[in-house]
């Protein structure tokens, strides 16, 4: 299992510092969670890590592996995957069809084998279709897996984008707001999903999420960001104390 580390990352545009000297460390196996108010810099630090952005300065580590200016693609090759905020779907494709493509650079064959689709383009395929039931059935999709995405309800496209994401097998799996503009049964159903995937997948997960009840109750460490900058990391109960964090993020009576 791998650490990611973020080492003094600083992310400018035009003059204007998204993110400022930002150190944090990801520990394997964990649910770490970054919180802060609007434009904090939260899924400023989810486009670096996975490629989308490139730091001005400082430097991005998984394990061994440099990221600070790795593509999408080869991040995604080092075993990272990501659920956006904004659906990454393709709302006129079914369920199915979407996780498939999700896989496309497993079908690792010509356009021959293709065209004759016998040997080891079939036996791909095959493979990378057990694969996709497995995520199916695990995030519970059975129901849909016909279904087109753009006709389904809001929260069960939310859980098909994490379903995407998890299709590429992950290590690490950044989770963009999950759970925004879900009701609480939702929410329930998302909660227990991303327990599941850290306890039966042994994976990490970098959550950033608005829901701070949420965040207290299942993340392992919590960073929060405020106007680009750190101010306070710890477990949820350290952070819940951090006057810093009281001030910037929760208010003060």
């Amino acid at each position: 299992m791998t650490t990611l580390s973020i080492e003094n990352v600083t992310l400018t545009f035009g003059g204007l510092n998204a993110l400022s000297d930002v150190n944090m460390t990801i520990e394997p196996g964990l649910i770490t969670s970054i919180i802060g108010p609007n434009g904090a810099g939260k899924t400023s630090i989810l486009n670096c890590i996975s490629g989308f952005y490139h730091p001005t300065t400082g430097e991005i580590k998984y394990g061994d592996k440099r990221l600070t200016h790795a593509l999408p693609h080869q991040v995604t090759k080092l075993g990272i995957a990501r659920a956006f905020q904004n659906l990454e779907l393709f709302s006129g494709l079914s369920v199915l069809d979407n996780l498939m493509l999700a896989r496309h650079t497993n079908l690792k064959y010509n356009f021959l084998q293709a065209m004759i689709f016998v040997g080891k383009a079939s036996r791909l395929e095959a493979e990378n279709r057990a694969y996709v039931e497995d995520v199916i059935d695990f995030m519970e999709l059975e129901p849909y897996r016909k279904s087109t995405v753009g006709n389904l309800a809001y929260g069960i496209q939310k859980r098909v984008e994490v379903a995407r994401a998890l299709t590429l097998n992950p290590q690490l799996l950044l989770l963009d707001e999950p759970m925004a503009g879900m009701n609480i049964e939702e929410k329930e159903d998302i909660v227990r999903f991303v327990m599941d995937i850290k306890k039966e997948q042994k994976t990490t997960i970098i959550l950033v999420e608005h829901d701070l009840g949420v965040v207290m109750d299942i993340s392992d460490r919590i960073h929060v960001l405020d106007f680009g900058e750190v101010i306070g990391s710890g477990t949820p109960k350290e952070v819940a104390a951090n006057e810093k964090v009281i001030e910037a993020y929760i208010g003060e009576d």
